[in-house]
């Protein structure tokens, strides 16, 4: 896949139409016909259909976000469902894990989409996945990960097989409507890209390498390089081929992006056609969703 850079003399203009008011608001941008961040989209082949935009819950764990405690997690949930977002990204592991359910109080479920992830390998996956249903104070959930895979052989008996055996079984009963996984190593996302078990991936992706996923099999990459993209996007294609949803996460780096050209050129590269289905971003204020709908706006407006 190809992907233009744009010069700095079009992003200092695109940002100066931003900061001008140019840009349509996402409500207005869609009874226009335009794409948008928070247009319902397909993931895959699962029939199910988030906002293209996500909020993230787990910056470093969920740290982030628990800084801002209850009160200002669960304003800054409604703030990105008052702009449209309906993709909620959270995990067991995450420190905002029992935090959702009063930050989602009230809000239709059936207008959510949510997804979470179970890490390890516990002895009863499947009363966990009942008692995720609780935590969260909802009926079922909407897509369900392995959380965080690393090895190329994660599926096998002495790893997840019975996590993804409990998460089946939990499909079966409709206490989740799809099942998938989340890697960190080119190995394990190489092995995730084979499997038609998989309905979702949860692939890192930025045009900059930063925490994108190497061979080595190990959690988080020492160095940082765009060499390192292409065999992740060589994975993605192979998703597509077998018709696995598609979500792309650390799309600022988890936070690193404190350059807006960064941000911009970020944006782009994860919008271009065919690429993901939708992406997670997590944030920590009103103003950073702000800027992601707007910049996700301009990136999809020239693709018409």
């Amino acid at each position: 896949m190809q992907v233009r850079v744009i010069t700095r003399r079009e992003f200092i203009e695109r940002s100066a139409a931003m900061a001008g008011g140019v840009l349509l608001a996402p409500l207005a941008a869609r009874a226009a016909g335009k794409k948008t961040a928070v247009d319902l989209v397909p993931l895959g082949k699962t029939g199910l259909k988030p906002s293209r935009l996500g909020i993230g819950c787990g910056t470093t764990s969920g740290r982030v976000q628990e800084g801002l405690g209850q009160e200002g997690f669960n304003k800054l949930v409604r703030y990105a469902y008052d702009q449209g977002v309906r993709y909620i990204d959270i995990a067991r592991s995450y420190r905002t894990h029992g935090m959702l359910k009063e930050a989602i109080k009230g809000l239709p479920r059936e207008q959510l989409f949510i997804q979470t992830k179970m890490g390890g390998n516990p002895e009863k996956p499947l009363e966990d996945i009942d008692r995720y249903r609780k935590d969260y104070g909802v009926d079922y959930i909407d897509s369900l990960l392995v959380h965080c895979t690393i090895t190329p052989d994660w599926d096998n008996a002495d790893q997840r097989k019975r996590v993804m055996d409990a998460m089946q079984e939990a499909k079966d009963k409709k206490w989740i409507r799809a099942h998938g996984v989340s890697c960190h190593s080119l190995p394990a996302l190489t092995r995730a890209a084979e499997l038609d078990w998989v309905d979702v991936n949860l692939v890192r992706i930025n045009p900059q390498g930063v925490l994108v996923d190497t061979p080595q099999s190990r959690s988080w990459n020492a160095e940082s390089s765009a060499a390192h993209v292409p065999p992740v996007v060589e994975q993605i294609k192979r998703m597509r081929e077998k018709g696995h949803g598609i979500i792309g996460m650390k799309i600022m780096g988890e936070g690193r992006f404190k350059d807006p050209e960064d941000r911009e050129k970020s944006i782009r590269f994860a919008m271009q056609p065919g690429l993901l289905d939708c992406v997670t971003i997590g944030f920590k204020s009103p103003a950073e969703i702000d800027e992601a709908i707007k910049r996700m706006n301009s990136a999809l407006a020239e693709q018409a």
